[in-house]
């Protein structure tokens, strides 16, 4: 199997994918290294922009009509509570993101939508002794939230609301319509 070919089948399998596919099971399927993979994926996300990297593996995006940003604010030891607040009332958890006063807005793929998902995401976390990205704005960040209606996003608000983890936008962060 030439490189083109190689590309090829790599995008069919994200098309046909139900999850993430890792570039361990991608090297391991085209017997070649992982870094090969990466270097394909950077070729085939060029001309594929819906291809997203998570911490599970490459996912091709898929679109929904509905879709809210919560700003959110919680410790450490609370994230697997929020995380399984969302994807429990039908929400995806498609990023985490930051507005750091000095580098600006940092955004991270998570693509989350079920407790298997926040279960392994917590995992992968401890294993690499690694901090949420929200520390760096003292526990403050935003999430990217997908659901399949205007009704779910809207139960999703109100349970973060109760839980005591929605936080109320500043004049700056509010989108302006015309």
């Amino acid at each position: 199997m030439n490189i083109t070919e190689r590309r090829k089948e790599i995008l069919n399998l994200l098309q046909n994918a139900d999850g993430p596919i890792a570039a361990k099971d991608l090297a391991a399927r085209f017997h070649v290294s992982r870094q090969v993979i990466v270097q394909d994926m950077a070729v085939i996300r060029a001309s594929n922009p819906g291809i997203i990297s998570t911490h599970r593996g490459y996912i091709l995006q898929q679109e929904s009509d509905f879709a809210r940003e919560y700003k959110v604010r919680h410790r450490d030891d609370q994230a697997a509570e929020e995380l399984r607040l969302i994807v429990d009332c039908g929400g995806r958890v498609k990023n985490v993101s930051i507005h750091h006063r000095v580098y600006g807005r940092i955004t991270a793929e998570l693509d989350i939508n079920s407790r298997q998902d926040v279960q392994e995401f917590l995992e992968t976390l401890n294993d690499s002794k690694s901090m949420l990205l929200g520390n760096a704005t003292s526990g403050y960040h935003y999430h990217l939230v997908e659901a399949a209606s205007k009704e779910r996003l809207d139960m999703i608000e109100d349970k973060l609301k109760q839980a005591g983890f929605l936080v109320p936008l500043l004049p700056w962060e509010q989108i302006r319509t015309v």
